[in-house]
């Protein structure tokens, strides 16, 4: 047999092992980074969710790293949704049913009075409940957005009447310092 031949041969098998492991190598390393660098990036706009006050859609937008909160529960919501609206909130309030309480002793306002922006807090249930308030309209309804009422993970919205607003606490903004 030629040497020759077996010497071509084999560079031509090594040429195909050395691309085939250098497209195992991007894959391995390019991949995750593209994942990582999706799951950092910071949403801007309203969440990608489908919402009426009959159906709720899944959240479908993008993860928030600085959200510690537990994905697909309402306390994840509405600090995404505050985070969209640069009004930040602390991500050590625990459940929904302590929300009120750790945001008054952090020096926010919470009253019963909603507010676009403001965070509508219950202790009702094991674990309480919080959403967002969306709008404000000028018969005095208002409409929040919330997650884990119709479902884990899934988004709805409702609008609620002025009367109803006595239940339910509302932390607004840091008060202003004296």
């Amino acid at each position: 047999m030629n040497p020759a031949l077996i010497l071509a041969g084999s560079s031509r098998v090594a040429r195909n092992y050395l691309l085939a492991a250098t497209a195992v190598v991007v894959i391995i390393v390019f991949l995750p980074l593209v994942a990582v660098a999706a799951a950092i990036s910071e949403p801007t706009a309203k969440p990608d969710a489908t919402v009426s006050e009959s159906k709720g859609a899944l959240y479908t937008g993008p993860l928030l790293q600085a959200d510690t909160y537990a994905y697909g529960n309402c306390t994840y919501w509405v600090f995404l949704r505050r985070r969209q609206i640069n009004e930040l909130i602390p991500n050590t309030w625990g459940n929904a049913n302590t929300w009120a309480s750790r945001a008054a002793k952090g020096g926010y306002i919470v009253n019963n009075s909603p507010s676009p922006g403001a965070i509508m807090q219950t202790t009702a249930g094991e674990f309480g409940h919080v959403a967002f308030v969306e709008d404000m309209a000028s018969n005095g309804n208002w409409t929040i957005s919330e997650m884990n009422v119709d479902g884990w993970d899934i988004v709805d919205d409702r609008t609620l009447p002025p009367s109803a607003a006595s239940n339910y606490r509302f932390i607004h903004q840091l008060a202003e310092s004296p």
